[in-house]
C-alpha cells in the first residue's frame, strides 16, 4: 500500500560532483553539488543561484567536475559547509556553513592542473571532467516549495581523465562500470555501490552506438 507523503526534499540519489571553478583572483574554488546528470557528453549540474560556484561559472564559462568515488567520502564532508563566498547569504548561515579560501588545504586535497581550462581539478578523485558552460538557466520559479533561488547549469564535456584502474581491460576507452564506486547522495546521507546488482539487456550493445561521431571519424 501506498501513503501520500510530502517530505521537504526528494533527494532520492545522485552521484556526488565537486565542481572546480575559477576565481577572481585566479585560485580555484571548489564545491560538492549532488545534483547532476549527463546524456551524451552533457551534464546538468542543479545549483544555488547565490552560490560562488555559479557566479564563478557565469564569469568564466569553465569548469572540472570531479567525480567521487566512495572512498572519497571525508574530503568531500569536509568541503560540505564551506563557502568560497566571503558574504553568506542567510540560509547558508542558518545551515551553518562558513567562508574559506583554503578549501584544498581543509579537506586534504591536491590541486590538478587541467589541460584544456583553468581551474584546477582535484589529484585524488577518479575521475576529472573539463567543461564549459552552455547555458545558465533559472530553475523552479514557479515551484512554491523551492526554498532558495536556484539555477541549472548545463555544461559539455571537452576532455576525461580517468584513473587505470577504472578502466575496462578490453576496452580501455571505456570505465568498468565495476570498478565504478561513485559516491551517492540520497536524502542527505552518503552511500556508495555495491556490485552490478542484474546484467543490463541495455548494456548487451556495443557502446559505440552511442558515440556516432567516432564511426564519422573512421
Amino acid at each position: 500500500m501506498h501513503k501520500t507523503i510530502e517530505p521537504s526534499i526528494l533527494y532520492f540519489g545522485t552521484p556526488v560532483v565537486v565542481v572546480s571553478t575559477l576565481n577572481e583572483d585566479e585560485s580555484t574554488n571548489i564545491a560538492p553539488v549532488s545534483s547532476a546528470w549527463w546524456l551524451g557528453w552533457s551534464c546538468m549540474l542543479g545549483l544555488d543561484a547565490t552560490s560562488k560556484t555559479t557566479a564563478n561559472l557565469r564569469r568564466t564559462g569553465e569548469c572540472v567536475l570531479n567525480l567521487a568515488a566512495d572512498r572519497n567520502v571525508g574530503a568531500v564532508n569536509d568541503l560540505a559547509l564551506l563557502s568560497g563566498s566571503a558574504s553568506l547569504p542567510q540560509h547558508k548561515k542558518a545551515l551553518g556553513y562558513r567562508s574559506s579560501a583554503r578549501k584544498f588545504e581543509e579537506a586534504g586535497l591536491t590541486r590538478q592542473a587541467s589541460e584544456l581550462v583553468r581551474p584546477d581539478g582535484i589529484r585524488e578523485f577518479p575521475v576529472r571532467l573539463e567543461a564549459t558552460v552552455q547555458n545558465i538557466y533559472d530553475f523552479a520559479t514557479n515551484d512554491p516549495r523551492m526554498a532558495i533561488r536556484s539555477c541549472a547549469v548545463e555544461v559539455t564535456i571537452h576532455r576525461v581523465h580517468a584513473e587505470d584502474g577504472l578502466l575496462d581491460k578490453e576496452h580501455p576507452q571505456r570505465i568498468d562500470p565495476d570498478r565504478w564506486r561513485p559516491l551517492i547522495m540520497s536524502f542527505r546521507q552518503f552511500f556508495g555501490l555495491a556490485t552490478i546488482n542484474h546484467a543490463s539487456r541495455l548494456g548487451l550493445g556495443p557502446e559505440e552506438m552511442y558515440a556516432p561521431w567516432k564511426a564519422r571519424a573512421q
